[in-house]
């Protein structure tokens, strides 16, 4: 259950995590270094993108007078996009809405009972979580738009990996009876002598 204290720029996300550099900051195409993830929501989530929506529209009034000179420009850059339009080619993104969230600052990685993780392989693209976001307004390099700001982190549930290293368990079995000392014996293969 989502904590209710809230403004109206801040969401907490249900979604499965994609490119989740959550747990050391990155440089993307030469910029500062930052947390970042993208936020995949299915687009039959409707409660969940009306929240996005608004908060999306709070973050645009509030930088009307503080960053847009009183006036909504025309061409701005929403976070949000349609992953069957802007990523026909990853599966994962295929009936979903995503956006990306970052921040210079790292995020808390709590688990369902809101205790810290510490272990980056408990946590990390393609699992479930909430994630709590703020968006706001932004003007910089003659580009006007909004952006989602990357608060905190929320694991609900693992979910096959996307991307990155595979965890331990997707690579081994157990191993049942005694340990062998040599399982070839003294018969090694010539190039191994």
């Amino acid at each position: 259950m989502a904590n209710t204290n809230s403004t109206a720029t801040k969401v907490v996300v249900p979604c499965r995590i994609s490119f989740a550099n959550i747990w050391e900051p990155k440089s993307i195409n030469g910029s500062d270094e930052k947390y970042s993830v993208s936020l995949l929501i299915p687009k039959e989530d409707k409660a969940t993108l009306a929240k996005i929506h608004k908060a999306i529209e709070a973050a645009k009034e509030t930088a009307k007078s503080k960053k847009w000179n009183g006036k909504i420009p025309p061409n701005l850059k929403l976070p949000i996009h349609d992953g069957d339009i802007d990523r026909p080619d990853d599966e994962n993104y295929a009936g979903h809405f995503f956006f990306n969230a970052t921040s210079k600052d790292a995020p808390q990685i709590v688990d369902r009972k809101v205790q810290p993780i510490i272990d980056p392989m408990e946590c990390g693209s393609g699992d479930y979580c909430n994630v709590s976001v703020n968006f706001y307004g932004f003007a910089a390099s003659g580009n006007k738009g909004v952006a989602a700001g990357l608060q905190n982190i929320q694991l609900v549930r693992h979910g096959e990996r996307l991307a990155g290293k595979p965890s331990a368990s997707s690579d081994f079995v157990a191993i049942e009876g005694e340990e062998e000392t040599d399982p070839l014996g003294d018969e090694l293969p010539d190039y191994l002598s």
